[in-house]
């Protein structure tokens, strides 16, 4: 169930802009799935940059004044904004800069919103950069990962390198696997981990250090019995020489 809206202030108006707009973050489980993906993936990797904020399913006001001008992007990031604090909205005319690059993870029934009023708002007034659509499920989209970066107020389409295309505000490639939208570094050479694959990872870390361990202390109680068992021959074998020491 979505949550109601709450309100926040505008510090130099007397206007309450609401943080939710009542829909649920996703059209689906997997749409949010993917979507928190995303989020988290980006985060993790624009981490020891404070001025890159990364956002998502976030109200996005861009007409101070006006609570109904807004619009709600599913994932975001944008240079030159401090990431913190953590905000309950985000009022363009106070970060001083409107969302660089936008990715809607998108159904056939957000469809029509996606194609055409966020697309339109995107390009006309808050001049995002580079516009990405990914339909995950295969509903309408054809072919259903596609980018568009803004030139001389037109999105064009952007073309692919090696199959994926190209972010040049991320420093990123996108691709699209299946259901999942993949994040790859040109310059490290690899692609970034999702959420679930770095909890995969520490778990197999985990794992392995335990073993580890284990192999390490029965190496040590194996080493530890034959120490114990030469010290009990060479005690046998003392008191034989002293016993045959005696006997003569």
């Amino acid at each position: 169930m979505a949550s109601a809206p709450r309100a926040m202030a505008d510090p130099d108006l007397d206007v309450n802009y609401p943080t939710r707009d009542g829909r649920p973050m996703g059209e689906t489980e997997l749409h949010r799935n993917k979507m928190q993906d995303l989020i988290t993936t980006l985060d993790e990797y624009f981490a020891s940059k404070p001025d890159v904020h990364v956002g998502g399913d976030l109200l996005v006001f861009y007409e101070r004044g006006d609570r109904r001008k807004h619009i709600s992007p599913d994932v975001f990031v944008v240079r030159g904004v401090p990431k913190l604090p953590m905000r309950d909205h985000y009022l363009i005319w106070l970060e001083g800069k409107a969302p660089e690059v936008v990715i809607e993870v998108t159904s056939k029934s957000t469809r029509r919103e996606d194609l055409k009023k966020k697309a339109v708002l995107y390009r006309d007034v808050l001049k995002v950069a580079e516009y990405f659509l990914f339909d995950p499920t295969e509903d309408y989209l054809k072919p259903p990962f596609q980018g568009y970066r803004l030139v001389e107020g037109e999105y064009f389409p952007i073309e692919p390198i090696e199959g994926r295309l190209p972010s040049a505000v991320l420093g990123l490639h996108l691709e699209r696997f299946g259901v999942d939208l993949r994040l790859f570094d040109p310059v490290a050479g690899r692609w970034l981990m999702t959420p679930r694959e770095l909890a995969w990872a520490e778990r197999q870390h985990a794992e392995a250090e335990r073993q580890r361990a284990e192999a390490e202390k029965t190496e040590r109680l194996r080493l530890e019995a034959e120490v114990e068992q030469l010290r009990q021959e060479m005690q046998a074998l003392k008191r034989r020489i002293d016993e045959r020491g005696q006997a003569k």
